[in-house]
């Protein structure tokens, strides 16, 4: 339970016979989806679900082809079907946020609870601010930790304020204009869902005759040269995801790559080659090739099922730590990139996409006794923005659900 009770503009409330649930519409970085009190939210996994569905726009059940969302608030693209939950706890004597993310897809009602979003995290902070779940900025930098459920990483936010009271702006690719700025810092984010920073243990596999990297910093990724299936990491996303050979050849790849990385589903169990195939987070999957201009490397990502229109910045900071990595694909490919030393060290890398160029920072150290490489933390800047705050009404929502919201007024 949160520390401190919902404020009355975070319950439901009821206007003109219908209930009105309570959101924050938010962009995080280039992703965009719902910020929801996770005390205003139903215990129960199944009426929990439907508020979301309801939410988002998506199925409550089977397959909608071609779905655009109009009932709700989701986008149809990944980046744009994403739902944070998220409360407060007292650790080590301070505050801090816990956030477990809801992965939800336009066509169908299936919600992956697996994986952490790092854009969409980037408007937490603000959000608690906005809610007043945690204390309001004094000028000047303020860093606040979040716990993130789905993957068990403590993350970092700072954010600071000017003299006149408003917040640091920045902009970053893909998003025309300054917003308030955000810097992320996972701690420890190695193995962060297998538990093993190359859950293969191997620097490279060959997985359908496709040299692959496995690597799980921040998310667990499948990273490929994009000249094996003739490409240069140069492509519009539009121009690959049209390439049905491609797409199929790729979907082959993550999928039995996944396998050999041994990725679990929620409830611990491994999962099968046909979640693999069907999963909407899980792996990642990018092809990469060398910068042609700005940054060290040039890369297309996925997430996997569509193409990303720039790069997840989790996705980016677990491609960065694979530059380091002798052996990988990633280090293959990687231009100007330092060795790494005996002691911990920042070390700059800019991962080439779409939008532009993604900063990332690693702290990384070579263990002299076995030669490997630790990643300490990885930290990236984003920005955020409050879309829009307000209550959205539930126009269907089931018997159960309704009885449920009806005892929260």
């Amino acid at each position: 339970m949160p520390l401190l009770p919902a404020l009355p503009d975070l319950v439901p409330r009821q206007r003109c016979g219908v209930i009105e649930f309570p959101v924050h519409h938010m962009r995080g970085g280039t992703s965009t989806g719902l910020v929801l009190h996770a005390a205003s939210v139903p215990a129960d996994p199944a009426l929990r679900d439907e508020l979301l569905r309801h939410l988002m726009g998506v199925p409550q059940s089977g397959q909608l082809p071609g779905n655009r969302q109009v009932t709700g608030l989701g986008r149809g693209a990944p980046t744009s079907n994403k739902v944070f939950l998220v409360e407060v706890e007292q650790h080590a004597g301070s505050p801090r946020l816990v956030s477990t993310l809801a992965q939800l897809a336009g066509e169908h009602g299936d919600i992956d609870w697996s994986v952490n979003c790092g854009n969409m995290s980037s408007a937490l902070q603000l959000w608690g601010l906005d809610s007043g779940v945690i204390e309001a900025l004094a000028i000047g930098a303020h860093d606040i930790d979040i716990r993130n459920t789905n993957t068990g990483v403590v993350t970092t936010s700072r954010m600071a304020r000017e003299l006149d009271g408003s917040f640091t702006a920045t902009g970053i690719p893909g998003v025309p204009g300054n917003f308030p700025q955000v810097y992320l810092f996972l701690q420890q984010p190695a193995g962060a869902k297998t538990g093993k920073l190359l859950p293969t243990g191997k620097v490279q596999d060959q997985v359908h005759g496709y040299g692959v990297s496995c690597v799980d910093v921040a998310v667990p990724m499948v990273i490929a040269q994009a000249s094996q299936f003739g490409k240069t990491a140069q492509e519009t996303v539009r121009a690959l995801e049209e390439d049905t050979a491609f797409m199929h050849a790729i979907r082959r790849v993550w999928s039995a790559a996944g396998l050999l990385m041994g990725l679990r589903r929620r409830d611990g169990q491994l999962m099968t080659l046909e979640e693999l195939e069907r999963s909407e987070t899980m792996p990642k999957f990018c092809i990469v090739g060398p910068a042609t201009g700005e940054g060290n490397i040039a890369v297309r990502y996925f997430t996997p099922q569509a193409g990303h229109a720039s790069l997840a910045v989790s996705g980016g900071c677990c491609l960065a730590a694979a530059c380091l990595i002798p052996g990988t694909v990633a280090h293959a490919l990687a231009r100007g990139v330092p060795p790494v030393g005996p002691e911990d060290a920042e070390i700059a890398l800019g991962v080439a996409n779409p939008a532009g160029i993604l900063a990332t920072t690693i702290v990384a150290r070579q263990d002299a006794a076995t030669g490997h490489i630790a990643i300490r933390s990885a930290a990236y800047r984003r920005s955020t923005q409050i879309l829009l705050r307000g209550h959205v009404p539930l126009y269907q929502p089931s018997a159960a659900l309704k009885a449920w919201l009806l005892k929260q007024l």
